[in-house]
This record gives structure tokens, C-alpha cells and sequence, in this order.
């Protein structure tokens, strides 16, 4: 607890001088039969005086104005708006891509990386969509990053058909990205396999990415063949990104601490100080330890 106006305790002292040089001279105009009273024990009269202190000290310390402040931390009001694109088709259930635990399917390891990921990015907005035969929206951008974890942790292989809908992801993340006023928009594309499913053209679907000014970083996982690298390639480059081959969970795990280093946010929370005042406590103190004073001491026996 501090003290906003601390300089006002010296009227303690004020009063303490006061107490010993401006004794009472006329105290039958107050209490005309006082010397009724004069044989009051010392305890009574002790009592009195720390009532009577304890009602000048609370009403000093409210006049300094107590308080405490806590630093609180704004979520950032803008940053970097990232739709995760996901490939759920059959083909990702295929094992081994883990050299320290080949049991885990392709989607089961991409999950884990993708989580780590989300939450090495505490200044934006992510999004995700999941995509087979056809893509849809599984989560929203947003700031939660725990919702978006848990949604992730939830999805499954073939969620959205056995096929694989390239296109259709992309243009299903332009929409996503569209009402978002972020400065910076990112798309990171992850798939095993080619474009084999969907109903909008390549076309299409690259010129809503450039007209939305989307960057879509791409990667490509498997054994080497079995994804498009030449369309991968062709989509990144025409939306000023970067492609990625992956041929293991390693090298998986580095492509995305690349991107993280590539799309480095600076945006710092906004700060304030919340001040909690307690004048009012120690007002309400003082009040009735000065009533109780007066009430006391105007009662036989107690002065």
C-alpha cells in the first residue's frame, strides 16, 4: 500500500504538540459537572485516549490518501492475422514420418508441431482451416490461443473426406482472412499430397489470395514424390512466400520456427496502472472510534 499525498502524516505530529501545549482551559462549558466524574480509574481513561488517537490517526492516514496500484497488460490491439492450413486426407494417417517414434501418424506429428507453433505467437491472431475433399473453417481467427489448441487437439484424419482439396483451403482462408483489418496476412499451407478434389480452379483461388494481399508460405511432407512440389513452389513464390519440403518430423519442426523467425511480431501489449483507493476504510474507522470517544466519555464512570 502507498501513500498519494505522504506529507500529510506530519499533522500526527501536529496534533501530538497540540495535545501537550493547547490543553483544554474551559471544560465546564463542555461538560458543566465534570468533576463528578474525576474519579474515573485509569483504565477507563487510558481506553479513552487510545480511542480518541486511534480516530486522529485514521483520519490522517485517509487525508494521505492510501492506495495500491497493479500493473495490468493489454491484449495487443493489432498484429500479424495467420490462418493455419491443415491437410486432414487419408494420406496423412501413413507412419515413419517420426524417426523417434514411428507409431505417430503424419497428422498426429504435424498436431504437435503446429501446437507448439500457436504458442510461440503471443502477439497475433491465428485462424485455422482443416481440408480433404473439401476445406471448412475449424476455428475463427482469433487471440485465445488455448481455445485454438484444444480445437487443434480435436481434430482427426479424414475430418473433412479422404481427398485433397488444395484450392478450395486456400480460398476458404482468403474469406477467413477478409474482415480482418491486420496489416500483415499470412497463410501457412500444409499438405502431403496434389490437388486431387474441390470445385475452385487455381486461378481463382491465387488471385482473392493477391487481391487480399496474403502471403502463403507452403509446405510439403512426406517422401520425396509424393507431394506437388511444383505447385507448392508456384503458390508461395506467387504470393511472395516461401516453399518448404519436409521429409521428416525434425525437419518439419525447423520449417516452422523458420516461419516464426520470418514473421517476427514487435507489438508490445498496452499497459495501464489500475489504483484501488482505501480512504474510505480508514475514514469509517476514525468516525466511529470518535463516536464511540465521545459517547464513552459523556457517561458516568469513564472519565
Amino acid at each position: 500500500m502507498q501513500l498519494e499525498f505522504p506529507y500529510l502524516l506530519g499533522l500526527i505530529l501536529v496534533f501530538i504538540v497540540c495535545a501537550y501545549f493547547c490543553k483544554q482551559r474551559q471544560e465546564s462549558l463542555i461538560f458543566p459537572h465534570m468533576s463528578m466524574f474525576s474519579s474515573g480509574n485509569m483504565k477507563s481513561s487510558y481506553f479513552l485516549k487510545v480511542l480518541k488517537w486511534l480516530g486522529i490517526i485514521s483520519l490522517v492516514i485517509a487525508l494521505a490518501s492510501p492506495f495500491s496500484e497493479v500493473e495490468i497488460d493489454l491484449d495487443p490491439r493489432e498484429g500479424y492475422d495467420i490462418v493455419l492450413i491443415l491437410d486432414a486426407s487419408g494420406s496423412m494417417r501413413a507412419r515413419g514420418f517420426d524417426e523417434n517414434n514411428r507409431d505417430l501418424s503424419r497428422f498426429e506429428v504435424v498436431q504437435n508441431i503446429v501446437d507448439s507453433f500457436i504458442q510461440n505467437r503471443p502477439n497475433d491472431n491465428l485462424g485455422m482451416i482443416v481440408f480433404g475433399e473439401y476445406a471448412f473453417v475449424a476455428s475463427p481467427i482469433t487471440y485465445d490461443k488455448n481455445i485454438l489448441s484444444k480445437l487443434l487437439k480435436q481434430l482427426y484424419i479424414g475430418v473433412a473426406g479422404k481427398q485433397t482439396a488444395i484450392y478450395d483451403a486456400i480460398a476458404q482462408s482468403v474469406t477467413l482472412m477478409h474482415e480482418n483489418e491486420a496489416k500483415s496476412k499470412i497463410s501457412i499451407l500444409l499438405t502431403d499430397g496434389r490437388n486431387t478434389a474441390g470445385q475452385i480452379p487455381y486461378e481463382a483461388a491465387m488471385s482473392l489470395a493477391q487481391k487480399e494481399g496474403m502471403k502463403i508460405y507452403t509446405i510439403g511432407i512426406g517422401r520425396p514424390g509424393e507431394f506437388d512440389e511444383r505447385l507448392l513452389s508456384k503458390i508461395a513464390e506467387q504470393s511472395n512466400a516461401k516453399f518448404f519440403p519436409a521429409y521428416s518430423a525434425q525437419e518439419l519442426d525447423g520449417i516452422y520456427k523458420e516461419i516464426n523467425e520470418l514473421e517476427t511480431s514487435e507489438l508490445v501489449g498496452e499497459k495501464f496502472l489500475n489504483k484501488t483507493y482505501y480512504y474510505i476504510y480508514f475514514v469509517f474507522f476514525s468516525f466511529m472510534s470518535l463516536l464511540l470517544y465521545v459517547v464513552l466519555i459523556s457517561k458516568k464512570g469513564w472519565a
